[in-house]
C-alpha cells in the first residue's frame, strides 16, 4: 500500500488544494452541477439523458438534417414565394417581437423597408403605418426565410430560392447588400434605396438568368470546399463566393441580357465576399427546417437574435421559441468604437451555427481569427469543444485541420445543459444607432437559459 495519498477531487479546487497542500497527490476535476444547481431543470434533464424515446426521435432528425441536400434553384419576388407573407409584412430577424420594442438598427431598417415599397414618403408616416397596424412586422423564420443582422425582407425585395431536394422543403434569402451604409444595419438613406432597387432589377434579372440556365447549383459542395479553402462559411465567405461566382459566370455571360448589366452585375458580387453568407444562411434552413417537428427530439434547429432577444428553437418543442436577452458582443472593435457603441447580439446568422459551421468550423479558417480574436489554435479548440453538445458529424462537411473529420452538428439541449458548455457563435458586431453600420466582431455563446427552458418545456411535452 502506497503511502502517499491520491485523491480525484470533483467541485471546489480548494479541496484539492488541501490535499496538495498536506503532501499528497490530487486530480481537481472540473465539474458543476447541471443548470447551475436548478433542481427543477436537474429533475426534467434526469428523464430526458439515456432516455430512449429522445433517443431515437434524435436519430430521425439527425438523419434528415444530414441526408438534405440543398440547391439554389432560382430567385422570385418575396411576396410571391414566401409562404404566408402578407403584402404589407416586413420580416426582421430573430424570435417575434413587437414593433415598438425593436432596437435602433431594427428599427431604421423597418422605416427603409417602407420607403423602399412606397408605401410612406418619410419616417414619420412609415411610423403611424406601424401604429396603425397596417403595415406588421413578422419573423423571418416563420416563413422559412432568413436574413443576415436585422434580417430585413419586404414583399417586393428578390429573394433566393433554395431547395432542398431530399424533403422538397424550402428556404428563402434576401441578397447581401455588401458593406457600409446598408440596410441590414438600419441605413435608409436615398443611397441605399437606390441600390435595393437596383438590386430589385438588375441583378435580380441577371441572376434569375443565370440560375434558369444553371438548373440548380449544389450548396453544400460549395460550403464543403470552401471549408477546405479557408473559409467558415459565416464571417467569411471569400472562398465561397468566388465558387459561386465561377458557376454564375458562364450561364450570366449566356443569357441575352445587356452586357453593361451583366458586367455590373458580375461586378458586384466579385466585390462582395459577403454575398455567399445569404446563400449559406438559406441552406442551412433548408437542411435544419427537414429536421424540425419530429416528436421528442431535443435537437436545435434556429438560433437567432432579434438585437433585444435571443432565441432557439427545437425540433420536438414545435414551433415554440425560448428565449433571453441578446447579449452584447465583447470582441474586437473598429477603430473609433468600443463596447459601449454595440447594438445586443443581431441577426438569424447563427442558423449556421446551428447547422455546424461558423463557429463550430472555426479550425478550418485560420484566418477568421484576425476579424473575431484569438489565434489558429483557439479556433482548433473551439470546434473541438463543440463536439461534447452535438448529436454527431456531418462527414460531408470536413476540416482538414481536424484530420479531415466532419464538423460538430446537431446541438442537443441536453447536453447544453449538462456540460455547461454553450454553443459558440463567431458574429459581426452593429452600432446601437441606425445607419451606422459594423463596428467590430467577436465570439460570443448562446446564453444557457434559453436551452433550460427548452429543456424543461421537452420534459412536460415528452409522448411515448
Amino acid at each position: 500500500m502506497s503511502d502517499t495519498l491520491n485523491v480525484i477531487n470533483v467541485g471546489l479546487s480548494s479541496f484539492a488544494d488541501a490535499v496538495t497542500g498536506a503532501g499528497g497527490q490530487a486530480i481537481n476535476v472540473n465539474w458543476r452541477p447541471p443548470a447551475d444547481g436548478d433542481i427543477d431543470v436537474g429533475n426534467a434533464l434526469a428523464g430526458l439523458v439515456n432516455n430512449q424515446i429522445i433517443d431515437a426521435a434524435n436519430r430521425i432528425a439527425f438523419d434528415k438534417y444530414l441526408n438534405a441536400q440543398p440547391v439554389l434553384e432560382g430567385i422570385g419576388r418575396a411576396g410571391d414565394v414566401l409562404p404566408s407573407m402578407g403584402e404589407r409584412t416586413i420580416l426582421h430577424a430573430g424570435p417575434p417581437i413587437d414593433w415598438q420594442e425593436v432596437c435602433k438598427p431594427v428599427h431604421g431598417a423597418i422605416i427603409g423597408a417602407i420607403l423602399y415599397e412606397g408605401w410612406a414618403s418619410d419616417e414619420k408616416t412609415a411610423t403611424e403605418l406601424l401604429k396603425s397596424g397596417e403595415v406588421t412586422i413578422d419573423p423571418c423564420h416563420h416563413h422559412s426565410a432568413v436574413g443576415p443582422m436585422a434580417g430585413i425582407t419586404s414583399p417586393s425585395m428578390p429573394v433566393l430560392i433554395v431547395t432542398n431536394t431530399t424533403d422538397g422543403n424550402k428556404a428563402f434569402t434576401n441578397l447581401n447588400e455588401g458593406l457600409g451604409k446598408v440596410l441590414r444595419f438600419g441605413a435608409n438613406s436615398e443611397d441605399v434605396i437606390k441600390r435595393l432597387k437596383w438590386m430589385q432589377t438588375t441583378l435580380a434579372d441577371v441572376l434569375n438568368a443565370a440560375l434558369s440556365s444553371a438548373e440548380g447549383i449544389d450548396v453544400k459542395t460549395i460550403m464543403a470546399q470552401a471549408l477546405y479553402m479557408g473559409d467558415e462559411v459565416h464571417n467569411r465567405n471569400a472562398a465561397a463566393t468566388g465558387l459561386l461566382l465561377k458557376q454564375l459566370v458562364p450561364h450570366a455571360l449566356r443569357a441575352k441580357m445587356d452586357a453593361d448589366d451583366v458586367a455590373t452585375a458580375i461586378e458586384f458580387i466579385a466585390g462582395n465576399d459577403h454575398f455567399f453568407l445569404n446563400v449559406s444562411m438559406a441552406a442551412c434552413k433548408a437542411m435544419l427546417d427537414a429536421a424540425h417537428g419530429v416528436s421528442n427530439s431535443s435537437m436545435v434547429t434556429a438560433m437567432a437574435r432579434n438585437g433585444v432577444e435571443f432565441g432557439i428553437r427545437v425540433s420536438g418543442c414545435g414551433d415554440q421559441w425560448f428565449t433571453t436577452p441578446a447579449p452584447i458582443v465583447d470582441g474586437l472593435y473598429f477603430p473609433g468604437y468600443s463596447i459601449e457603441d454595440a447594438a445586443p447580439d443581431l441577426g438569424d446568422s447563427a442558423i449556421t451555427e446551428t447547422a455546424g459551421i461558423g463557429g463550430f468550423a472555426m479550425a478550418a479558417s485560420p484566418a477568421i481569427v484576425q476579424f473575431v480574436g484569438g489565434t489558429p489554435a483557439d479556433a482548433i479548440a473551439r470546434s473541438k469543444e463543440m463536439l461534447p453538445i452535438t448529436l454527431g458529424r456531418n462527414n460531408a462537411l470536413t476540416i482538414p485541420a481536424l484530420n479531415f473529420n466532419g464538423t460538430a452538428a446537431g446541438i442537443d439541449i441536453r447536453k447544453v445543459v449538462d456540460t455547461g458548455i454553450q454553443p459558440i457563435i463567431n458574429t459581426g458586431i452593429a452600432h446601437k444607432d441606425a445607419g451606422v453600420g459594423q463596428i467590430g466582431a467577436g465570439i460570443t455563446r448562446a446564453p444557457m437559459a434559453c436551452f433550460t427552458k427548452a429543456v424543461l418545456a421537452l420534459a412536460k411535452g415528452i409522448s411515448a
